[in-house]
């Protein structure tokens, strides 16, 4: 399904039509494929554990010939295509709810850069449809008064202080026809406010090792995990903040359980 942008859908063993499953959307980087951001994640197995369906489609091919996503004003439509990825991918989720029982109340959508900002123009636009989003290394809309989310969604931003693509505490424009993007602070920060969340975070004592590029102690981790509390209607949003990873750290099985887990643990009320 996916019409000129075919997409495979993976259903779990443990999958019943009578008990509607949770659904997964991956959404690749600039230059990226489904197939990629699928092996990149290492989603297949704790997606059989949690019984997710998950897809993982591909953006259109600009001027360059790099697959991309129509995320926000910051990235990455570099070459003013009109293609409206929001549609596309309402439309391959709502293509799965015809041919599988899902529920609606689970359906989240995950990315890695390019495909991170898309994962927040998703909730910003299809708040209605989305319960969680994750992004790595992919930032909210530069100016946030152009996201306008019609419910809360759950916000896992997931970011290496030492990414030299999109930075740690904001930068651009990435070319000059885009916008600088926030931080990783920024974008919490401000679906947080989204959220209707407290103003001010508080630093979890979870400890999780998520990249395996970073050298730690025995008795350290490379993440620490900020989280505000008292959203509306449920919701969550948490910044995990990895020590010295840059743009695409090798990303361990903790990465894989933890997002997965925080997407499970969150959906609409």
């Amino acid at each position: 399904m996916g019409g000129d942008r075919p997409v495979t859908v993976h259903v779990p063993a443990s999958y019943d039509p009578n008990k509607p499953a949770p659904l997964l959307i991956l959404l690749h980087g600039y230059t990226g494929s489904g197939a990629g951001i699928e092996q990149y994640f290492h989603v297949a197995d704790a997606a059989e554990r949690l019984g997710y369906v998950y897809a993982a489609p591909d953006g259109t091919v600009d001027a360059e010939g790099h697959p991309f996503w129509n995320a926000t004003d910051a990235c990455c439509n570099f070459h003013g295509s009109t293609v409206d990825d929001v549609a596309y991918l309402s439309s391959v989720i709502s293509k799965i709810q015809g041919k599988l029982a899902i529920d609606p109340k689970r359906i989240a959508v995950a990315g890695h850069s390019n495909g991170g900002f898309m994962s927040y123009r998703m909730a910003c636009e299809r708040a209605d449809l989305v319960s969680a989003v994750v992004s790595l290394a992919g930032e909210t809309f530069a100016d946030p008064a152009d996201c306008r989310p019609s419910a809360p969604v759950s916000v896992a931003q997931v970011q290496g202080t030492a990414d030299d693509v999109i930075l740690y505490a904001g930068g651009g424009p990435l070319t000059d026809a885009s916008k600088a993007y926030p931080g990783a602070e920024a974008t919490a920060g401000t679906w947080a406010s989204y959220d209707g969340c407290d103003t001010a975070a508080s630093t979890l004592d979870e400890k999780l090792d998520l990249d395996a590029g970073v050298a730690t102690g025995s008795d350290q981790a490379d993440t620490t995990v900020q989280q505000w509390s008292g959203c509306d209607a449920g919701a969550a949003v948490e910044l995990w903040t990895i020590l010295r990873a840059d743009h695409g750290p090798a990303l361990t099985p903790a990465f894989t359980d933890a997002f997965m887990q925080f997407l499970a643990d969150h959906p609409k009320p």
